[in-house]
């Protein structure tokens, strides 16, 4: 008798027949189209629609499965990811030839169409019957418009349910596919980056794929859809000229090449390679390279192989001196006559030798004064250009090597003059103070007084000429004090009458809302008196002289857009004469030390200079403006003052006193001149004086003698200078006073000597000058 199956062999046959059936279609699969990771793919796709069913299905009484649970669950994605594997349009249908799921490949061809509504010049559903007779069917030479296809049938599904499509393009069309992955992969990437751009069409004009060089170039939003005619991409100029029509009728030629992919470019899709077409070199073309030289801050020309100037830019003309109308024929023709045979030697070298370059010196014929580098280069593979030509502006660099020269010069001067103004006032203190000495035993009316004071004022105004020398260097001892420039101009006022003469008037004009400015005032008055003395000097048969003051704001310094002036608020000081003016030539050197265009023995060349020193060193600036036969100005910009209100009295006159004292004061300097000449004066105003060579001696002195009321030292002396002997003494002693005494500025000498309590005396200084000093400073003890 036959068994019967029991209740629980039901899931088991449900699961082997399920496993059959999957393996049968997978099989099935892979004998249709041959490809067995699409046909693994599809058997696991099967077995994971069916595991629901036989893992959590509800079983009927007697454990038989009913209908419904025996009904596949459809994963859509995971059909589809099935698809995909296929290089081929690939579709599945249901049984009425709907379409349940497509690849890519099927949906960049035919878009959501199913397999019925395809017209491919044969009847589908006589395909989709053999199919379902046979199991299998298909098709080939279909007309999909000029691309012939094949076609494959395969009946699948449990049920036999579903069709699996497969659409393909025969073996003859596969180097049109192979072009196609080639332009839109990494091939066409790399292609791009080498400058070709690459697509594929069809016989029609129709975009079938394209590179992604090709679409940022052509499209205007870098994408344009398979299918786009490529007429609506591309446009041919006027002159018959290929283009893109983005770029309207200012764009670039190309120069395009086809390759047709089938037996006939009319019936089959074509390969095409486009390059942007710079054209001929030259005057007659070239249109892009001419472009990039111009924008080149370098001056670039290029010349035939017989020489013939074909193409300058804008820097090159500037160059050489040439107008934007100017078309010179021959680089010869730019340089002087001596320098001709030089050039066009160069050329024709270069134009037919090997590919070389070399640089030549010569003077063009619109400055001939000045040599310039020409570098002249083999050119080759610019069409008609032979020789490259390079002339270098060098204006402005020459320019800036004038400025550092001069600045270098005058930084060197400067410290000569420094130097030299120290080793001057150590000899005019001793010969102003032994003046002073020998006046104490004269009295006017001797034959030997008159000459004493020849010589003290003779040493005087020695004195002021190393003033001068330091001011220029700008190493001189300033009293700054904030003040208003309309009452320094005042006090100055009536001397510069008396200087001016009857023959040249002086006009004074105030602006209002004047800023104080922090100044010392006599060297303002300095400033002031050089100028006008200069100013009188340049009207010898009579003129005018206007002194104006005037606010500038940082607005109008900002407007005036000067490179050297900081932007700031200031209180300016305009000096303008209406003399004979500065030439061109000699206003560059106005400024310089011992430049002077008067007659020699009427002028030390040092007036300008000492202006600009105490310009400088107070913080401001000075321009000159001058016209040939129309006058000169001088504008001094100060700072505004913000820190403090201006003082009430610019002099303050100290009361005469005694200048006799007492007390012990330790004498410290290495010139022996000044040393007796200081010990002398300040027996006479009755101190006791002990005397030192230099800062060890000071030292010794220091430590035997422990009464010393002040003590006055030199700064610059060998061995130990004097603030090192000043911290020492304070060491020992550190409520002594000291007067520091040196033929340099205090400025110069103000990070050395900051020490508290410390007074300052400069060089040279007569006897009553030191008694005062040392009297003070006693006092403020």
């Amino acid at each position: 008798m036959a068994s019967v199956p029991s209740a629980r062999s039901g899931p088991f046959l449900a699961t082997l027949l399920i496993l059959l059936g999957a393996a049968a279609s997978a099989g099935l699969l892979l004998w249709a189209i041959g490809d067995p990771a699409f046909a693994a793919i599809f058997f696991a796709g099967i077995l994971a629609l069916a595991a629901p069913l036989l893992l959590f299905g509800r079983r009927r009484p007697g454990g038989s499965l009913s209908a419904a649970e025996t009904r596949p669950l459809a994963d859509l994605s995971l059909l589809r990811a099935a698809l995909d594997c296929s290089e081929a349009a690939a579709a599945v249908t249901d049984r009425d030839g709907g379409l349940v799921a497509a690849n890519e490949v099927w949906q960049e061809w035919f878009g959501a169409r199913g397999p019925l509504d395809l017209p491919l010049g044969e009847d589908m559903n006589a395909l989709l019957v053999a199919a379902r007779r046979d199991g299998r069917g298909g098709a080939t030479g279909l007309q999909a418009g000029e691309i012939i296809l094949s076609a494959s049938l395969r009946i699948a599904g449990l049920d036999d349910g579903h069709v699996v499509w497969t659409l393909d393009r025969p073996v003859a069309n596969d180097l049109a596919a192979d072009a196609e992955r080639l332009v839109v992969g990494e091939t066409g990437d790399r292609l791009g980056f080498a400058g070709v751009m690459s697509l594929v069409a069809d016989p029609d004009g129709n975009l079938l794929a394209a590179s992604r060089a090709f679409l940022l170039r052509a499209a205007t939003d870098g994408h344009a859809g398979l299918g786009t005619p490529l007429a609506n991409l591309l446009t041919v100029s006027p002159e018959g000229a290929l283009m893109f029509a983005r770029d309207g009728k200012n764009g670039t030629p190309l120069r395009i090449i086809q390759v047709p992919l089938t037996e006939s470019a009319e019936t089959g899709p074509s390969l095409f390679l486009l390059l942007e077409d710079a054209g001929e070199f030259g005057r007659e073309g070239g249109a892009n390279i001419n472009a990039l030289l111009e924008i080149l801050p370098l001056g670039l020309a290029l010349a035939d192989r017989d020489g013939r100037f074909i193409y300058l830019n804008s820097a090159f003309r500037r160059g050489a001196g040439l107008d934007r109308e100017a078309e010179p024929t021959w680089p010869g023709d730019l340089v002087v006559d001596e320098d001709k045979a030089a050039v066009s030697d160069s050329v024709r070298r270069f134009a037919r030798g090997p590919s070389m370059s070399g640089d030549i010196a010569v003077r063009l014929r619109s400055k001939p004064e000045e040599p310039v580098a020409m570098t002249v280069a083999g050119a080759r593979g610019l069409g008609d250009a032979a020789v490259l030509l390079s002339l270098k502006d060098n204006t402005e660099e020459d320019r800036l090597k004038r400025q550092v020269a001069q600045a270098t010069k005058m930084q060197a001067v400067g410290q000569l003059a420094g130097g030299v103004a120290h080793d001057f006032n150590n000899i005019l203190t001793a010969i102003i103070g032994h003046c002073d000495l020998m006046l104490m035993r004269h009295t006017p009316g001797d034959s030997d007084y008159d000459d004493i004071q020849q010589i003290r004022s003779n040493s005087n105004r020695a004195a002021g000429l190393t003033r001068q020398l330091l001011a220029f260097s700008r190493q001189q001892t300033l009293r700054p004090q904030v003040l208003q420039l309309p009452d320094v101009i005042a006090e100055v006022s009536n001397l510069l009458k008396r200087l001016l003469g009857e023959k040249v008037s002086l006009q004074v004009k105030h602006g209002r809302a004047l800023g104080s400015v922090r100044a010392d005032p006599g060297q303002l008055e300095q400033v002031i008196v050089n100028l006008a003395v200069n100013a009188r000097d340049a009207m010898p048969e009579g003129g005018a002289l206007t002194i104006q003051t005037y606010s500038v704001s940082a607005d109008d310094v900002r407007r005036m857009g000067s490179e050297i002036l900081p932007i700031a608020e200031y209180t300016a000081l305009r000096v303008t004469d209406t003399g004979s003016g500065i030439p061109a030539n000699v206003l560059p050197k106005i400024f310089e030390p011992f430049f002077t265009t008067k007659e020699v023995g009427k002028g030390t060349g040092l007036g300008l200079s000492t202006v600009y020193g105490i310009v400088k060193q107070s913080g401001g600036f000075i321009f000159a403006e001058s016209q040939p036969g129309q006058g000169t100005s001088f504008v001094i910009y100060l700072p505004v003052n913000r820190s403090e209100t201006p003082a009430t009295s610019r002099k303050v006159k100290e009361s005469a006193g005694e200048l006799w004292g007492s007390g012990t004061i330790l004498l410290v300097e290495d010139e022996a001149t000044v040393r007796a000449v200081a010990e002398r004066a300040l027996t006479r105003h009755g101190y006791s004086v002990l005397l030192a060579e230099n800062g060890e001696a000071a030292i010794e002195i220091l430590e035997r003698e422990p009464k010393i009321d002040l003590m006055i030292s030199d700064v610059v002396m060998p061995t130990m200078d004097g603030p090192t002997t000043a911290r020492i003494a304070r060491e020992m002693n550190p409520n002594l006073p000291i007067l520091f005494i040196s033929g340099y500025a205090e400025e110069q000498l103000r990070q050395s000597i900051d020490l508290e309590r410390v007074s300052f005396l400069a060089k040279p200084f007569s006897v009553q000058k030191l008694a005062e000093a040392a009297r003070d400073a006693i006092a403020a003890k």
